[in-house]
């Protein structure tokens, strides 16, 4: 017998929107819900973000960064995938060859997105013929919203009394990254 996920929706979080932690935390507990996506990432994904959260930037310590992984792969066990080595030489076409990783795990994984803030860098005449597209986090958390609002204002909810928050901080921690989602949201843009 072949166990398939509830959801082949297959997402994967590139390291930019896996760094900070309020943008993390939405699209991981958007990813609770089996009826939106499935998430996807790889342990070249992890180094990646293992660089830029223990780097001058996010400035986490090798113990938290060790923390948070564990927390991410214990609630997604399903999420890491190892990529075939060919596979990475195959992904040709990329304005930044470092990035074909992320591509590779899209191929292997039947990815259906790429969740990044680097568009730019995941053309479409790469990922087209894969059946792969790519999305900025607003983007895609604007989708999981029309999908069903109410289920990501609770998610929202959680999120923020996790931290003993209210919702419309944590919407204020998210503008930078998801403006758009954040004012469907109920959170005016800033200006």
């Amino acid at each position: 017998m072949i166990l398939t996920p509830d959801n082949e929706y297959c997402v994967i979080a590139d390291a930019c929107v896996l760094m900070p932690m309020p943008l993390c935390d939405t699209l991981l507990r958007a990813a609770e819900e089996p009826s939106f996506f499935r998430l996807a990432w790889s342990k070249e994904i992890l180094e990646e973000v293992r660089r830029g959260l223990e780097g001058p930037k996010f400035g986490y310590s090798k113990d938290q960064v060790d923390r948070r992984f564990r927390a991410m792969n214990h609630a997604f066990p399903e999420a890491l995938f190892t990529i075939p080595a060919g596979l990475f030489e195959s992904v040709l076409g990329l304005p930044d060859p470092d990035d074909r990783h992320v591509v590779a795990l899209a191929i292997h994984a039947h990815a259906d997105t790429i969740v990044t803030e680097n568009i730019r860098d995941f053309p479409s005449e790469v990922l087209t013929p894969h059946g792969v597209t790519v999305l900025s986090a607003d983007e895609f958390l604007v989708h999981q919203y029309h999908l069903d609002p109410q289920i990501m204002l609770e998610k929202l909810d959680r999120q923020a009394a996790g931290i003993r928050r209210q919702r419309g901080e944590i919407l204020r921690l998210l503008q930078q990254w998801a403006p758009t989602f954040c004012e469907l949201c109920g959170v005016p843009r800033d200006r």
